[in-house]
């Protein structure tokens, strides 16, 4: 693949695609030991025939965004929030963690060798990052690597989901994760999972699948690649809680954002049968930010929320609240943002 070059995007219609960039960062678990990673212009990986990530899944991965602020700065968006959620996937999956202050320096240096393809203040676009870790270890049996890979590889994308238009969803028949499994890990396992049921979403008219919790089929758990909330009839911000979803980032955001703005926000179990006590909902994600849910469908009945054809007032003001910080145009008073230029 022909590495990418500044002058042949479109910052207007990215998308959302993998690029190859000029750099990217790449570091090795061997000898009981990380080896000290540095960057590459290498966006290829040998693996063994017999590698352990390639047959036992054993991988974890992240995704954060790198701002382009309006004085023509980069922000990044709590770093280390995301270096900690990485550590906690990879003691999950019985994987070397990645020091986690290495994790925000790797992504720093990732992000300012690449900081010509950071799109333009008002453009909508950020730099997407992915940093991941593989078990490389040729291994027949079921058993945990002793050597790894960490890698970050950045792309210049659009939104996730264009603009804050409503969308339609439908609730899943299938699984995300299993009970007391690796729901709470950002792994890819738990993705290959959700292929089939978005598939069947979007041939069935529908922006994606939500799912319920695995256990009991009675809870909303959260979206393929985002988290579910909902806004009651009288104003309060409600979230699900369940031990099979992936700890947000965003989402932990939104809940202090929410609890500024007065809306009493909440975890809580929210039970499908009850999904109408909703006058707006939305999905809440790194990729996705805030994505207004215009109807929910569950065994064929449709739930709308307030005016399925335009955003709701609070998931405006949530959002616009949101990436005004990210982007540095509104007060950081929580400190979130890292200024790298």
């Amino acid at each position: 693949m022909a590495k990418t070059h500044p002058e042949d995007l479109n910052w207007n219609k990215l998308g959302f695609k993998y690029r190859d960039l000029p750099y990217r960062w790449v570091d090795e678990f061997k000898d009981g030991k990380w080896q000290g990673g540095h960057l590459t212009q290498d966006s290829s990986i040998t693996f063994n025939e017999a590698a352990e990530e390639l047959h036992y899944g054993q991988e974890v991965f992240e995704g954060l965004k790198a701002y382009r602020r309006k004085d023509g700065g980069i922000n990044l968006f709590r770093p280390e929030q995301n270096a900690k959620r990485m550590a906690d996937s990879a003691k999950r999956l019985l994987m070397e963690p990645y020091p986690e202050e290495e994790f925000v320096k790797a992504v720093k240096e990732v992000v300012k060798a690449n900081q010509d393809f950071v799109p333009p203040y008002g453009s909508g676009g950020t730099l997407y990052l992915r940093p991941f870790m593989m078990g490389m270890q040729p291994i027949v049996g079921v058993s945990p690597s002793e050597t790894y890979q960490f890698r970050i590889y950045a792309t210049p994308v659009g939104a996730y989901i264009k603009g804050l238009k409503p969308m339609p969803y439908e609730v899943s028949d299938y699984d995300r994760a299993a009970p007391a499994g690796t729901g709470q890990a950002k792994t890819a396992g738990n993705y290959a999972s959700s292929l089939m049921p978005s598939l069947i979403a979007k041939k069935n008219g529908f922006a994606d699948a939500l799912y319920l919790d695995p256990k009991e089929h009675k809870y909303i758990d959260e979206f393929g690649g985002a988290n579910f909330f909902g806004i009651t009839k009288d104003g309060q911000f409600q979230t699900p809680k369940s031990d099979s979803i992936l700890p947000s980032i965003t989402k932990r955001s939104i809940l202090k954002i929410a609890k500024d703005l007065g809306l009493d926000p909440i975890e809580t179990k929210i039970p499908i049968d009850d999904v109408d006590r909703f006058v707006e909902a939305g999905a809440m994600g790194t990729a996705a930010v805030i994505s207004p849910v215009g109807s929910l469908t569950y065994k064929g009945k449709k739930h709308v929320f307030g005016d399925e054809t335009k955003v709701g007032p609070i998931t405006q003001k949530l959002y616009d609240t949101l990436f005004g910080i990210q982007v540095g145009d509104l007060d950081d008073k929580y400190n979130w943002t890292v200024r790298l230029s």
